[in-house]
């Protein structure tokens, strides 16, 4: 029989992502010890009410959580995730790098079309 524990998937992979919001599904499926389709499940998931976004750059995905929403279930929805998030270790970032690398990814895509544009 398998060691049950405090937090669900649904709470690990959120956890991970906020902490290593550049993490591919491979890392955070070797990370909590769930196959990768179990991974990008709950990552449509969470996304799907609002918990956490995936943007694209380049080959990459980098995820960022939403710490404002409120928790799900009826006797603790007065806590909000990034409260639960901090508990879990989490540090809410000055700078979230999902924006950061978002606008790294846009910087250097309006360097190669204005590159790109002179040369004609």
């Amino acid at each position: 029989m398998p060691e049950w524990t405090f937090i669900t998937n649904h709470g690990l992979v959120l956890t991970y992502i906020a902490k290593h919001p550049k993490s591919t599904a491979r890392e955070i499926a070797v990370a909590i010890k769930i196959t990768e389709w179990t991974v990008h499940r709950i990552i449509a998931e969470l996304e799907k009410n609002g918990y956490a976004q995936r943007r694209r750059i380049g080959r990459r995905n980098v995820y960022h959580v939403n710490p404002d929403l409120r928790l799900r279930h009826e006797t603790i929805r007065d806590v909000s995730l990034g409260d639960l998030l901090q508990v879990l270790g989490w540090r809410r970032p000055q700078n979230s790098s999902y924006d950061n690398a978002a606008t790294e990814h846009d910087r250097k895509a309006s360097t190669q079309k204005a590159l790109g544009e002179q040369s004609k």
